[in-house]
């Protein structure tokens, strides 16, 4: 029943920003009502897109090239919304400009021509960017650290659909080249039934550090048997934090690694975070946390110097940014949330949804952990 509520409410949100964008954009347009029908049916085969989307990455097998089309529709959905709302808002403003009305007619051209050229060259352009994953390099001072450590952060893969075998082979490539101590992957790893995703994972088993990879579930591992996500991810060496640490370094000049489980898990009552017992540690050293959401964040009062998270993509498609900040602290990259914690917010090595990126590229993050300088 709950799954049937989600898809309906899904759909129904895609079903009025269709009409918004009929109503506010497509019958706004000085063009002809031939031209005006077209990109009504557009919109009409785009929704239907939708629709396969959601059928092809849980239900139905779909060929990669057939998977690629039927995620594009809610990316695009998207970005034809926000040009009708700022269509919509200039529009507004040309009408009461103090402007006679055949410069007003002329300008109002142009604003048709721009809107519609600007979405569709913003699609292509986010489309484009979505293809390729960046270096993010970053320093971060530590009081009490006794030496450097290079840390790799992966996050929010999304493991299924266009994030196969290729894409995490690449990615596990470009991570070795930087020869880390070790490897942090915070959550959102799987995105389908984890027997559909053994091969791409077995290509984690390649990644290269000194002191190994450690994991920590998202929110989106409790969509899919969270249970045996983590028995699969254990299986291929990867040591998963679940409410634990573990010590990183040689005699006592290394640090503290601890994870928790998602937040998410307050909402289903099952595999629950828990700070406290995180941090039980051996050794007095500084500590490194990961918790997948940055909002985690408002539960760590003390013992914890940095925090690593995921979860916002970044935002993903500008200016969905703006309503994650709702409800996310921080966004990405590196902040000081008090004098004694700093988090940093990977952007996501994957994405979500469709294959789109806009105002926030997919990053592999190299963090370099230093001693505090005096």
């Amino acid at each position: 029943m709950n799954y049937i509520l989600f898809f309906t409410a899904f759909i129904g949100v895609f079903i009025l920003l269709n009409i918004y964008i009929s109503k506010r954009l497509i019958a706004k347009l000085d063009i002809s009502l031939k031209n005006k029908r077209y990109l009504r049916i557009f919109l009409i085969i785009n929704l239907f897109g939708i629709l396969c989307y959601m059928l092809s990455r849980y239900y139905i097998d779909t060929p990669s090239w057939l998977y690629f089309l039927f995620s594009l529709p809610i990316g695009i959905l998207f970005l034809l919304f926000w040009s009708a709302v700022v269509y919509d808002i200039s529009r507004l403003l040309l009408y009461l400009a103090p402007i006679s009305q055949q410069r007003r007619k002329f300008l109002k051209k142009l604003l048709d021509i721009a809107s519609v050229t600007a979405a569709a060259t913003l699609t292509l352009k986010s489309i484009y960017n979505a293809k390729y994953v960046e270096i993010q390099k970053v320093e971060v001072e530590i009081k009490n650290l006794k030496k450097p450590y290079k840390i790799i952060q992966l996050s929010d893969l999304h493991i299924g659909g266009l994030i196969d075998k290729d894409f995490i082979s690449n990615i596990v490539k470009k991570a070795n080249t930087l020869t880390p101590d070790i490897v942090v992957i915070t959550g959102d790893l799987i995105d389908i039934d984890v027997r559909s995703a053994k091969k791409t994972l077995a290509e984690l088993t390649k990644l290269n550090s000194k002191y190994g990879t450690y994991y920590i579930v998202g929110n989106h591992e409790y969509f899919h048997s969270i249970e045996k996500i983590i028995s699969a991810v254990k299986s291929l060496g990867i040591r998963v934090l679940k409410n634990e640490n573990v010590y990183i370094g040689e005699d006592d000049k290394g640090f503290n690694l601890a994870g928790v489980y998602d937040i998410f898990g307050y909402r289903v009552k099952n595999y629950i975070p828990d700070l406290q017992k995180a941090l039980q540690y051996k050794k007095d050293a500084p500590t490194i946390l990961l918790a997948h959401q940055p909002l985690y964040v408002h539960e760590v009062f003390d013992g914890v110097d940095l925090m690593l998270s995921g979860h916002t993509h970044g935002g993903q498609l500008y200016p969905f940014k703006y309503l994650v900040k709702l409800q996310q602290p921080y966004i990405s990259g590196l902040h000081q949330h008090n004098k004694n914690l700093q988090v940093y917010v990977n952007k996501g090595t994957g994405f979500w949804g469709p294959p789109m990126r806009l105002g926030a590229s997919s990053e592999i993050t190299e963090i370099v952990i230093k001693p505090l300088k005096n």
